[in-house]
């Protein structure tokens, strides 16, 4: 066996860039890297929500986060907010940072369910300083301070196609090879099944040792050569199709992405600088495509500025990311709604734990295998958490919302609803996503309420629990107060140019 030479990834767009500069930062003191991409099929290019952990990836590039914001006409995002998901006029946030603050072992949740009966407490959103600054439009980096972090945690919403363009132009810088064409044919060893190059429409060939499938959902490489075979999940997540469209920014600028319920799916609105991307989510048995994108154009903020676009998808996964020498990522991997902004998370994840099995030309099988049950875990946990926001629903008279109500849904799924219903304990597995947190927010703000707390949380007497709950409030409205207007923090700090 030798070490990896070529990597070979084949398809641009967002994830496909990302992976290049990923390979080019870590791996290209020993690789060349080339990058296949066709200007005749395009991008997807709808992802434009991110969640916190893409701060990481950029870091690790070192990248500077102002000038990564004003390439790509970036805003920041302190969580998500979701409308009518409840039942029509419910709203609630799920938020990135903290909720109140540490006290021992017992999470803050339970000393708030205690001191709710009191009659005398506050919501739960009122000990976020995130929900409370999201509430005003207001954003500010956190400033932690020893003994009084902050408990603000963000991300960031951009033009995937800024940001592509942003990788690819660091990729290229730190020596990737780009190749215009078209993949026409992918040739495998008769032997061992591996493949060994790709050739192009012009003819060419492009030979290789490590292949990255970043072909959209065709998977080019990983199911059409390799036949992964695809586990389909549209019995739990039934949305098959969405429309996305821009529209003209409106004031004032919203330091959220919103979720909005509607009829037989739902509609996101993502606000960047120069404008708002939105996007109808929707299952085709439930509503027609005309009715669908009827109610995405009544239901802009703005102008609109581009004809709609159809994405057609399948939600689910490749049985197997990892197969021979050729990895997926991206769309070709796999697919899961954007309704918890995970898309472009989930090509992170794959590149970070490709790196940490970076293989040599023997492809051993511990490694393939242990990579693909953590992709595994990773799909199937954050798949719970989105079925999750369906399922505790209490919508009338449509029946695709009843159809979420009543269908069964994943063991995983149906443990944490009877943990959190029992005694509101929420439980974490094998470093999961989504930590306690986010299942508290999404849990409480569909509906679900618990019998009973956590008995240590009565280990405070009446005025100790009144006075830990009125500091926790005093430091989240302290910590969102000193934030300046979400347009104010942008301008004095990464606002772009006209022309970005």
């Amino acid at each position: 066996m030798h070490r990896i030479s070529r990597i070979v990834i084949v398809g641009g767009g967002t994830a496909g860039w990302m992976a290049a500069a990923a390979f080019a930062r870590y791996a290209g003191h020993s690789c060349q890297i080339a990058l296949i991409e066709s200007e005749e099929i395009g991008t997807v290019g709808v992802g434009e929500a991110t969640i916190p952990q893409i701060r990481l990836f950029n870091a690790g590039l070192g990248i500077d986060e102002d000038a990564f914001m004003r390439a790509t006409q970036g805003t920041f995002k302190l969580g998500i907010e979701f409308a009518d998901w409840l039942r029509p006029g419910s709203r609630y946030i799920h938020t990135f940072g903290t909720i109140g603050r540490p006290l021992g072992l017992v999470p803050f949740h339970h000393y708030w369910l205690r001191h709710s009966q009191t009659g005398h407490g506050k919501g739960l959103w009122h000990y976020s300083a995130n929900a409370l600054a999201a509430a005003e439009n207001r954003f500010g980096r956190p400033k932690e301070k020893a003994g009084a972090p902050s408990g603000v945690g963000y991300a960031f919403h951009f033009d995937a196609g800024h940001y592509a363009n942003f990788l690819r132009k660091y990729a290229e810088r730190e020596g990737v090879s780009r190749t215009e064409g078209r993949v026409v044919d992918v040739g495998l060893n008769s032997q061992n099944g591996l493949i060994e190059f790709v050739t192009l429409a012009d003819g060419s060939r492009i030979d290789g040792d490590l292949f990255i499938d970043c072909s959209g959902f065709a998977g080019m490489l990983i199911e059409d050569a390799l036949k992964s075979g695809y586990d389909d999940w549209s019995h739990w997540l039934p949305c098959d199709r969405a429309y996305a469209v821009p529209s003209a920014s409106t004031a004032p600028l919203k330091p959220y992405t919103r979720a909005t319920a509607h009829e037989a799916g739902w509609q996101w609105r993502i606000p960047l600088q120069h404008r708002t991307g939105n996007g109808r989510v929707y299952a085709s048995s439930f509503i027609d495509d005309d009715a669908a994108l009827a109610s995405l154009l009544s239901n802009l903020d703005g102008d609109r500025l581009a004809e709609p676009r159809q994405l057609r998808f399948v939600t689910g996964k490749r049985r197997q990311i990892w197969k021979k020498n050729c990895v997926a990522l991206g769309l070709a991997s796999g697919f899961l709604e954007p309704l918890e902004s995970t898309s472009i998370h989930l090509v992170q994840s794959s590149i970070a734990r490709l790196l940490a099995f970076f293989p040599t030309t023997g492809f051993d099988p511990a490694d393939i295998a242990a990579f693909n049950a953590q992709m595994d875990f990773e799909f199937a946990a954050i798949r719970d958490f989105i079925i999750l926001h369906y399922r505790l629903n209490a919508r009338q008279g449509s029946e695709f919302w009843k159809y979420c109500r009543e269908m069964p849904i994943p063991e995983t799924l149906q443990n944490k609803i009877k943990l959190f219903t029992a005694n509101a304990r929420i439980t974490r597995f094998n470093n999961e996503l989504f930590d306690d947190p986010s299942w508290l927010q999404v849990m409480w703000g569909q509906g679900l309420r618990p019998t009973g707390y956590h008995p240590l949380a009565d280990g405070l007497s009446p005025e100790e629990l009144s006075a830990y709950m009125a500091d926790s409030h005093r430091h989240a409205a302290k910590v969102a107060g000193d934030m300046p207007s979400h347009e104010e923090y942008i301008a004095a700090h990464c606002q772009a140019g006209a022309f970005a």
